[in-house]
């Protein structure tokens, strides 16, 4: 993974939501639809961001969900310091949390989330943030969809065969410069989601950066307009396969 993975903003703001459990994981929930869930699954900056507990409190909200934001990492927080912090950020080494975070090791706790949330409610939706992308992807293949709709943003990790295997609709939310979604995975998935079957949205943002979605400068005009773009498309869709 890049230093894009580690840098930006942190948001203003108060969540409204709770901390319980989901299964055996802590998690942030907000909302009180009970037909209707969405789960979001993090960057590493993990459940504890108030950036991303804000914007849990949006989708909420504003598509009529329950949003639940589960801990994926055993408890461990990044200093949420380091998202401005140089030195900080220098400290923070994200393959070694990516290696005490891989997929094999998350997966099994990711899924059983999901089966709870489906068993509990009629439509649940995913939204994946850099790392929490595979996932999302995952949940939603066409082998055995745990989900009814699948969003990304600034994925990382991701490999062809996830995003060729999935089945539910899908949206990604790419912004210009990524390292991590690299243009020959963007030319794949471009080239790939037509042949799927399923409804797609591919939400592209000129100018702007891997991380804008949830760690986005909001002093900056620019980078403003794009993250509560990101937002409002997420929620369309949302409302659009979630209800």
């Amino acid at each position: 993974m890049s230093s894009c993975c580690k840098e930006g903003f942190k948001w203003n703001g108060t969540s409204v939501g709770k901390e319980t459990k989901l299964g055996k994981n802590d998690v942030y929930v907000t909302g009180d639809n009970k037909d209707a869930a969405v789960l979001i699954i993090c960057d590493v900056f993990g459940w504890k961001l108030p950036n991303v507990r804000l914007l849990a409190d949006h989708y909420a909200k504003e598509a009529d969900v329950t949003v639940y934001v589960p801990d994926y990492f055993d408890g461990e927080v990044v200093d949420e310091d380091a998202l401005s912090n140089p030195e900080k950020r220098e400290k923070f080494d994200v393959m070694a949390f990516i290696g005490r975070n891989s997929k094999e090791i998350r997966w099994p706790e990711i899924v059983a989330n999901a089966k709870e949330l489906k068993s509990n409610y009629k439509k649940v939706g995913a939204i994946g943030f850099c790392y929490g992308a595979w996932a999302v992807l995952r949940l939603g293949s066409k082998d055995e969809p745990l989900i009814d709709s699948a969003s990304v943003a600034h994925p990382s990790l991701l490999e062809e065969k996830e995003i060729a295997n999935i089945g539910v609709p899908a949206q990604f939310l790419s912004p210009e410069t990524d390292p991590m979604f690299t243009p020959e995975l963007k030319e794949f998935t471009l080239k790939t989601l037509p042949t799927l079957g399923v409804p797609f949205n591919y939400d592209y943002y000129p100018g702007l950066v891997h991380g804008f979605a949830t760690r986005g400068d909001q002093s900056d005009p620019k980078q403003k307009e794009g993250l509560e773009r990101a937002k409002n498309s997420a929620v369309y869709w949302f409302k659009q396969y979630l209800h």
